[in-house]
């Protein structure tokens, strides 16, 4: 029962939840109505395979069936599976963002697209990579998804325990890219590729940040002074753990610190001033939740 409690306050939806929502799914609507599709790249999930079907349905029935009513028709299975497998809380968010999906690409059709992108292969990739891993990066930042693939993979992971949830969406994409293949020819398939790549990269910053503080472990003979100078001169908290080297055996001091990218050579200089001898690494850090970051986060953060 408390699991259900923990598991529903996770995934309510708040109103700057619902915003992430509405703009995540814009962007997306943007990136596959304006570049993906008039492109003809097939780039994975329920929006490549809508733009497979938009392009064989007109040979085949006579006329081109919508993104959007493709998105939909496809997408209510997976959630009413997705529904008796979770429950509603579990789905809540993504179904959110399916009808918002579908609504914005059947609206973007009517939205004059300034960009004329199709002969260029390379500018639709990317441009579709970017505002589509930017409006995936923002729904799934919430815990939700766009449905599709993820949703797919989530029923087949259900079933199926063992098989690793990543590589099921990675299969999944590739069968839809390959299909594209077949339809739009190895050319396009191979910008769509490229435009997958970047919407991959976009979604990582955006999900695990931009790399913009560094944690600093310093091995000192001096670390009480090092602390201090810290303390005055980057005003940045620390702290201070025993540690053991294994090949001498002797115990020693380290200090943990965070700083800005901009503090790193002032750390440095504080360090080597007070001990040349001192060892210390520096390494990047996705995300500080804490005083002295949260209220300087426009500085200090990009993503």
């Amino acid at each position: 029962m408390a699991e259900q409690k923990n598991g529903s306050a996770l995934t309510r939806c708040t109103l700057k939840d619902f915003g992430y929502l509405v703009i995540g799914t814009f962007l997306l609507s943007l990136g596959v109505s304006w570049f993906a599709d008039p492109a003809g790249l097939v780039v994975g999930g329920i929006s490549g395979l809508a733009i497979v079907i938009k392009e064989i349905s007109a040979e085949i029935v006579g006329f081109s069936i919508p993104l959007a009513v493709t998105n939909l028709v496809l997408n209510i299975p997976l959630y009413l599976i997705n529904l008796k497998q979770r429950g509603f809380y579990f789905v809540q968010k993504s179904i959110y963002a399916v009808i918002l999906m579908t609504l914005f690409l059947w609206l973007v059709e009517y939205i004059p697209n300034v960009f004329h992108f199709e002969d260029d292969l390379l500018l639709a990739g990317l441009a579709c990579g970017v505002l589509s891993g930017a409006g995936i990066g923002l729904v799934m930042r919430v815990n939700g998804t766009t449905g599709g693939t993820e949703l797919l993979a989530a029923i087949i992971k259900y079933i199926k325990p063992h098989f690793p949830i990543a590589k099921l969406i990675f299969i999944i994409d590739a069968v839809i890219i390959a299909v594209g293949f077949f339809i739009f020819g190895p050319e396009r398939t191979m910008y769509a590729v490229i435009s997958v790549y970047v919407c991959s990269k976009i979604i990582d910053g955006i999900l695990e940040g931009v790399h913009f503080a560094k944690e600093a472990l310093i091995i000192s003979d001096k670390t009480t002074e090092i602390s201090e100078a810290i303390f005055k001169y980057l005003d940045r908290g620390n702290t201070k753990i025993a540690v053991q080297g294994m090949y001498t055996q002797k115990h020693r001091e380290m200090l943990m610190v965070i700083v800005s990218k901009k503090e790193i050579a002032t750390l440095r200089q504080i360090v080597t001033a007070i001990d040349p001898k001192a060892f210390f690494t520096i390494a990047d850090v996705h995300e500080v939740v804490g005083e002295g970051f949260n209220e300087n986060f426009d500085e200090l953060s990009l993503g």
